[in-house]
């Protein structure tokens, strides 16, 4: 086992930067849980700005306008002041301000003329506040077309109930994203950085030098020789995936357990250390040449944090624009993640969802047996 004890020693000089990782992994779940939990998405709430509105029509239809904004504003009432108005908005204690000129009804109605409106630069809520008196005016539009009065109008708008918004049922188990869903989301980073990383300095270890001629020239036979690094790497995967369970078992135990989803959180995140294991032996038969280990650390950032970022690691794939997702699809990272959103979300899945699941789990499969055929072809060029 001479071979597999030299792997485990290019291992052993790696530990600080496993426990590095492991670190970083820890931070970054504990971070964003905490996040979470500070902003649970239970119900829907309307964003609230603060309005002021200088009236100078003082009709039915300028007091109407103020009593639908104040619905779900904070409205005041401020002189035609233009220092004033300045002061509220540099310090922020208005973000809109509403001009309503004399014969509003006149004006903005009849003529069709634009409301005069100052708000703070680039305001998202200046938007929102812009869709409601737009969709003020045209209601008020609507009426006068249909030859309603001033007062009418008024009278008419006042009458209208405020949009009731409800949240339908999306057949989730839990209503948000339990702490351990976080848990898992992020493993992809741990994985693929530790293992490239790891198992690319083994490997290049291996081909410095005068050892590969060494070992070819060996009593040790190049099959032994293959099989007890495939041993190696396979104990050094093992033991990742072992603490990253043990550590989702120290954190969450009882309610991991208890979620209905366990089988599939384990047997995804061993598929996934499997695809890891692949690609950092692909990257490790790649690299080599005289700034061997600064092009490793160039390749395996690249790889980490791009298929974190474009697979749903780091972003939910629930707000990535449908072109992104394409381009994922051909990632394996990919399919993890769409395996934990879909676990996490129905906890213990059956009928199509758990088809889904074995899909994404068997397209992991896949990428990982490609990705082995690939690195052999890639060792026997490398040989030649």
């Amino acid at each position: 086992m001479t071979v597999f004890k030299g792997y485990m020693r290019v291992m052993k000089h790696n530990r600080g930067l496993i426990l590095l990782y492991l670190a970083v992994f820890t931070g970054i779940t504990m971070l964003f849980q905490r996040m979470a939990g500070n902003n649970p998405v239970t119900s829907y709430r309307a964003q609230s700005v603060r309005i002021a509105i200088v009236d100078e029509d003082g009709e039915s239809l300028a007091g109407e306008l103020k009593e639908y904004l104040g619905q779900c504003h904070q409205v005041s009432v401020m002189e035609n002041d233009r220092a004033r108005m300045q002061e509220d908005l540099f310090y922020r204690d208005v973000e809109y301000i509403i001009h309503i000129p004399e014969h509003f009804f006149e004006t903005c109605i009849v003529e069709g003329r634009k409301l005069q409106v100052t708000k703070v630069p680039g305001s998202y809520t200046a938007f929102y506040v812009d869709q409601q008196i737009s969709s003020f005016l045209n209601h008020a539009k609507v009426y006068y077309a249909a030859g309603f009065t001033q007062e009418e109008t008024a009278a008419a708008l006042s009458e209208a109930e405020p949009v009731k918004v409800e949240l339908m049922d999306s057949g989730r188990t839990l209503e948000e994203m339990p702490d351990y869903g976080f848990y898992f989301q992020y493993l992809p980073y741990l994985f693929l950085s530790v293992l490239c990383y790891v198992m690319g300095n083994v490997i290049a270890a291996f081909g410095k030098g005068d050892l590969p001629k060494r070992m070819r020239a060996s009593a040790v036979s190049a099959r032994r020789q293959s099989l007890e690094g495939l041993l190696a790497s396979a104990a050094m995967a093992m033991g990742l995936w072992a603490v990253a369970v043990a550590g989702a078992f120290l954190f969450y135990g009882k309610r991991l357990v208890e979620s209905g989803g366990l089988p599939f959180y384990l047997l995804n995140s061993f598929m996934l250390v499997l695809v890891a294991l692949s690609i950092s032996y692909l990257v490790g038969t790649l690299v080599h040449g005289k700034n061997q280990v600064n092009t490793l650390n160039g390749v395996v950032n690249v790889l980490s944090l791009g298929m974190c970022f474009l697979c749903g690691v780091f972003v939910s794939l629930d707000v990535m624009s449908k072109g992104v997702k394409t381009v994922a699809q051909f990632l394996p990272v990919y399919w993890y993640e769409v395996v934990n959103e879909l676990v996490v979300e129905f906890g213990s899945v059956t009928g199509e969802a758990q088809r889904t699941v074995f899909l994404g789990i068997g397209m992991q499969a896949v990428f990982a047996a490609a990705l082995v055929c690939v690195t052999l072809v890639a060792a026997k060029w490398k040989r030649v």
